[in-house]
């Protein structure tokens, strides 16, 4: 071979890289890698270059990874959203850490400044990444596939064979077939060009758009969220108003009006229990019927609010979340007259709904004498108690023995000092224990219907046979937790697309060689290097050859029939 064909050679294998390098190319909508900004570009040179690396997919990655790292001490350590009792609690465990952990606004993660900053970042970065994607994505939608390559014996996977059928009649055929396998194909001068799998662009253009979808419900759920707790007696009831709740938290731009008005009515409380074995007493069921209606007018419906089967109306949920006994307890004064009568709700202590509480008797009460006071019980409960076991603690959940234990004190219970007081804590500070006749602590075990009578004609106390069930209720409300789950979903289904459909390209070339035989080219073009597309060729090579059958080699003499072709599993030709 002379030095100028061997240079020709050179050009032509130059040439075929340049084809194979651009369809390669087109095979992606991602944005083209830009040259950085030069020093001597001045500010608007470094701003583009800032957004270019900004808006690049990398970046993106890495912001999201820091934002996944940035949400850890936001799980590790107590956040004044949350629960700022636990706060007060470090501070005073952890007199060093705490004030670290405020300047770097570790005690409020999701509201300081860094995390705030990374989130927006993050944001804007997705945006810049996926906008231009699109519109190239668009653009190669409304588009065909390109052209067929010079030489396609230079891609991947190739194969040829010699047929008598008419070029046209390989490429109608060719067409056909391909459409018929859901390629976009259209005929581009001598070649069949075709195209497969858009959907592995289109799921990761979808994944990036459910990020930013994801990322809006997060901060709107975050900003506009509250989060409420509300203890239900039997035969009372809640309205979904601020004043209603017994604990209540929200986010920074919620509004009181934002709440969804709706009200229910506890009917109902059902709670069944192990009866024998090693799970003696295990929770089997807890339900709790109730009469709800929506908004002001609406018609009272009925239902059954379970453990994880929350009730859902609007945005809210309404979890059922604990419960516990309140037994009816009646006082009368020095002269016998009622003054309280009310079911007392008790706060639950182990398992088996040990229960401890306060009843206040606040108005209303005078002693034998006349005089004006306030009274005040430490009540402790428990629904079965067993003499046998020597201890003043619940054997089992249920209302099997059901006791109650009361000390008594009179004098200032200090609700008119104006300073807050919990309903389930006794102040004792200006209160005076009542004395039995030795002198020692008044106290009693009442079965119910037990009256315990106070000295010097002071008055009673009468533990009522009807003892009611409380349930405590949990109501959440989270307008972005549709967008959020949606969003879920799509990414997911996006990822799995743009991780296991392949983009890939098919051409088949039919042309009339010198001795008047069809000469018959197909070759496939992926975006990744995958054992599918020759694969897939080779299928489609194999239907095609049936329909355009091989013609003898020019120097084969052979009577036997050519064999079908073979597709290699790397480039053909070097």
């Amino acid at each position: 071979m002379s030095t100028t064909e061997t240079d020709k050679s050179r050009d032509q294998a130059g040439q075929d890289q340049e084809d194979l390098g651009a369809a390669g190319s087109q095979l992606s909508t991602a944005p083209r890698e830009e040259l950085s900004a030069a020093p001597g570009l001045g500010v608007i040179g470094w701003a583009r270059w800032f957004w270019r690396q900004l808006t690049s997919m990398r970046v993106a990655l890495l912001l999201l990874l820091l934002l996944s790292l940035g949400a850890i001490p936001g799980s590790l350590i107590p956040q004044t959203g949350a629960d700022l009792n636990k706060v007060d609690d470090f501070r005073k465990a952890h007199k060093t850490l705490a004030p670290v952990y405020d300047k770097l606004g570790l005690f409020h993660v999701y509201s300081s400044v860094w995390f705030s900053a990374i989130y927006i970042l993050l944001f804007v970065s997705l945006i810049g990444c996926i906008v231009p994607r699109t519109w190239q994505f668009v653009g190669q939608l409304r588009g065909r596939p390109p052209a067929a390559p010079k030489r396609l014996t230079r891609l991947p996977a190739y194969t040829m064979w010699r047929t008598t059928a008419e070029p046209e009649q390989v490429r109608e055929a060719a067409l056909a077939l391909l459409k018929k396998r859901r390629f976009r194909a259209h005929v581009a001068g001598d070649a069949v060009a075709a195209e497969k799998g858009y959907l592995r662009e289109l799921g990761n253009l979808a994944f990036h758009i459910a990020l930013i979808v994801l990322l809006i419900a997060f901060a709107s759920g975050q900003l506009y969220k509250s989060d409420g707790t509300k203890l239900v007696v039997e035969g009372d009831g809640f309205s979904n108003a601020l004043s209603q709740y017994d604990d209540f938290k929200s986010g920074s731009l919620f509004q009181n009006d934002d709440l969804v008005p709706f009200s229910f009515d506890l009917k109902d409380f059902k709670g069944t229990y192990e009866l024998t074995g090693p799970n003696r007493g295990t929770p089997r069921t807890y339900e709790a019927k109730i009469d709800y209606s929506e908004g002001a007018y609406g018609k009272q419906k009925s239902t059954t609010i379970e453990v994880n089967q929350p009730l859902h109306i609007g945005d809210s949920k309404v979890y059922l979340v604990s419960h516990g006994y309140a037994p009816v307890i009646t006082v009368r004064d020095g002269k016998g007259k009622e003054v309280f009568h009310d079911a007392v709700p008790l706060l639950p202590l182990d398992g088996n709904v040990t229960s401890n509480g306060v009843i206040k008797v606040m108005d209303g009460y005078r002693d034998a004498q006349g005089r004006k006071d306030q009274l005040g019980f430490q009540a402790f409960f428990v629904p079965t108690f067993d003499p046998k076991s020597g201890t003043m603690l619940s054997q089992f959940p249920a209302l099997v023995n059901p006791l109650l234990a009361v000390n008594a004190y009179h004098g200032d219970l200090g609700v008119n000092s104006g300073i807050p007081q919990s309903v389930y804590q006794l102040d004792k500070t200006h209160m005076k224990a009542f004395k039995d006749s030795k002198g020692q602590l008044l106290k009693k075990l009442l079965l119910p219907g037990d009256t315990l009578t106070l000295p010097n004609g002071a008055g009673s106390v009468t533990f009522e046979k009807d003892i009611k069930e409380w349930a405590g209720f949990e109501i959440v409300q989270e307008p972005g937790s549709g967008w959020a789950l949606g969003g879920a979903l799509a990414a997911i289904f996006g990822l799995a697309a743009s991780l296991f459909i392949q983009r890939r390209r098919v051409w088949v070339r039919a042309v009339r060689g010198a001795d008047g035989v069809t000469v018959v080219e197909m070759a496939g073009l992926g975006r990744s290097e995958s054992a599918k597309v020759p694969e897939e060729l080779g299928d489609l090579a194999g239907i095609l050859y049936d329909q355009a059958p091989g013609a003898p080699d020019p120097d084969d003499h052979s009577s036997e029939s050519p064999d079908t072709p073979v597709v290699p599993a790397e480039g053909a030709e070097k």
